[in-house]
């Protein structure tokens, strides 16, 4: 299933993933219609959701600058990447579907990058609701603090460079940290921001960092 609205060339694609969270998406979705900063494309990534999600999200498809793409379940690195490739924007960004944004996230973020347009992936910036600590993606009998992690969910990336880095890896844990390293090695400009105004919250059962730490503790 795909919907496909207009042709405009937004400042941000916001790429929303989610699976069988009709209960909550809501909350994400109008995240997004409530910021400041309102030069954005919202594509809604089903990764092959079973329950209401569609009749939840259709509600919004009224307005023209939101996509839904539906698929067979993919896992979220790749669900990513379907996002990257549909997404019109300059710059590529996400949000996990039990997420949300602070109504001034892209204002913010748009405004650091037009003053610093040699960034190509800007990270950082995290409000975390929940236990502060994950699985250390070096080390997975220890944990880490999420402020020292790469979350994929506060990146900004330049499209062009997403493709150019193949996108997201399908990998079992650790993708966001992954994409961020590559970029780092293939030497384009990675930067950090301090501004908390991405809500990343970890106190939902089906979280997929909870998940992983239950699945490795046995």
């Amino acid at each position: 299933m795909f919907i496909y609205k207009n042709n405009r060339i937004p400042f941000f694609s916001v790429i929303l993933t989610t699976y069988n969270r009709g209960y909550i998406i809501d909350r994400a979705i109008n995240s997004v219609l409530n910021q400041t900063e309102q030069d954005w494309e919202l594509l809604i990534v089903d990764d092959g959701s079973k329950d209401n999600t569609f009749d939840i999200c259709s509600k919004y498809f009224s307005d023209i600058r939101i996509r839904y793409l539906f698929h067979k379940n993919k896992g979220l690195p790749l669900s990513r990447n379907v996002g990257i490739l549909s997404s019109s924007g300059i710059y590529c960004t996400f949000l996990d579907s039990d997420d949300e944004y602070k109504n001034n996230h892209l204002e913010l973020r748009r405004n650091i990058l037009l003053q610093h347009p040699e960034v190509d992936l800007l990270y950082g910036g995290v409000e975390i609701i929940g236990y502060p600590y994950v699985v250390d993606f070096y080390d997975n009998s220890k944990q880490k603090h999420i402020d020292e992690c790469y979350v994929g969910g506060s990146f900004f990336v330049k499209k062009n460079v997403a493709i150019n880095l193949g996108g997201f890896r399908n990998i079992k844990y650790g993708d966001d940290t992954d994409f961020a390293k590559r970029a780092i090695e293939e030497n384009y400009c990675v930067a950090s921001v301090e501004y908390r105004t991405y809500i990343y919250h970890r106190d939902m059962n089906d979280s997929i960092s909870k998940l992983f730490a239950q699945s490795i503790q046995g």
